[in-house]
C-alpha cells in the first residue's frame, strides 16, 4: 500500500519538469525585468528614474490612453457578440461543427496574415473599398485605429465565443425550466438566472481578450499608424529596448503594462464574484 508521503513525492517529481520550464520561461524573466526597470542603463543602484521619465513624458504617457482606447472597445465588442451566440448555441445547433470550423479559421491564420489580408481587401485599392466608393462611401478601414480594432475583433471573437460556449453548455438546464415554470419570461430568466451564472465565463473571456488586445503590437504597426494614433504602449517598450537600446526603460514600460492589466483584471474578477453571488442567492431562494 502506498503511503500519502510517497504519493506526494511522486506528484512533486512529476511536476518538477513543468515547474522548471515555468521558472525558466516566466518567473526568472519577470523578476529580471523588474530588476532592470529599477536600475539605470549604466547599471547604477536602485532608482525610479525610468518610471519618472515615463510618467513625465507626455508622448510616452499618452500610449496608455491610446492602448486602452483600442483594447477596451474591442474586448467589450467580442464579449457582447459572443454572449448571445453562446447562449443560443448552448444546447447544440444544426451544422454546429461547420459554424465552429469557420470561427476557428481566424485563429489559425495568425496576426500577420490577417493584417496582410485586410491591407489587400480593405486598402484603398482593395475590392471592398472600391465597392464602397461605387455606392458613395469612402471610409478609411486601414492605417488607423479602426483597422486595428477590426483585426483584433476578428482574432479575439472566436476565443471569446468558444470559451463562453463551453462554459454556458455546462449550466444545468433545469434552472431555466424551473424559472419558466415559476412564471418568468425568457428575458427575466436570462437576466436573473443565466447571465449571473455565465458571469465567471464572461469574466475569464473578457480578461483573456483584454490581455491579448492590450499587448497589441504587430497589428498596430501593420494596420495602424505607429508613429501617430496607434502608437501603443507595447510599441513604445519595443522602441526603447531595441531602437534606443535602453532595456531598462523598456522593462519599466512592460511593468507598467503588467500593472494596468492586473488592475483591469482585478476589477473584472470583483464584478464576477458579485454577479455569481447574486445568482447563488437567487438559486437558493
Amino acid at each position: 500500500m502506498t503511503s500519502p508521503g510517497s504519493g506526494r513525492r511522486t506528484l512533486l517529481l512529476m511536476l518538477l519538469p513543468a515547474l522548471f520550464v515555468l521558472a525558466v520561461l516566466f518567473v526568472y524573466p519577470f523578476i529580471f525585468g523588474i530588476y532592470l526597470s529599477f536600475t539605470a542603463k549604466d547599471g547604477s543602484a536602485f532608482t525610479l528614474s525610468n518610471y519618472i521619465a515615463f510618467f513625465t513624458d507626455q508622448r510616452e504617457l499618452s500610449t496608455i490612453g491610446t492602448t486602452l482606447l483600442i483594447s477596451l472597445p474591442v474586448t467589450v465588442l467580442c464579449v457582447i457578440a459572443a454572449v448571445p451566440m453562446a447562449y443560443f448555441m448552448r444546447r447544440g445547433l444544426k451544422h454546429e461543427k461547420l459554424v465552429t470550423f469557420f470561427l476557428i479559421i481566424p485563429i489559425t491564420l495568425g496576426t500577420v496574415l490577417i493584417a496582410d489580408g485586410m491591407l489587400t481587401f480593405y486598402g484603398p485599392r482593395g475590392w471592398f473599398s472600391q465597392l464602397l466608393r461605387l455606392i458613395g462611401l469612402s471610409p478609411a478601414l486601414v492605417h488607423n485605429r479602426t483597422g486595428v480594432i477590426i483585426s483584433l475583433f476578428v482574432q479575439g471573437f472566436p476565443f471569446a465565443f468558444l470559451m463562453l460556449l463551453g462554459y454556458t453548455s455546462g449550466i444545468n438546464p433545469d434552472l431555466e425550466k424551473a424559472s419558466m415554470m415559476l412564471g418568468a419570461t425568457r428575458w427575466q430568466t436570462f437576466r436573473k438566472i443565466m447571465f449571473p451564472l455565465m458571469a465567471p465565463g464572461i469574466a475569464i473571456a473578457f480578461c483573456l481578450n483584454f490581455v491579448m488586445s492590450f499587448s497589441v503590437f504587430p497589428t498596430a504597426v501593420l494596420l495602424g499608424q505607429p508613429a501617430g494614433p496607434t502608437r501603443v504602449i507595447a510599441y513604445a517598450a519595443w522602441q526603447w529596448a531595441y531602437e534606443k537600446m535602453n532595456a531598462n526603460m523598456g522593462s519599466a514600460i512592460c511593468m507598467i503594462m503588467a500593472a494596468i492589466e492586473v488592475t483591469i483584471i482585478g476589477i473584472v474578477l470583483a464584478w464576477r464574484q458579485r454577479m455569481y453571488k447574486g445568482a447563488s442567492i437567487v438559486g437558493k431562494g
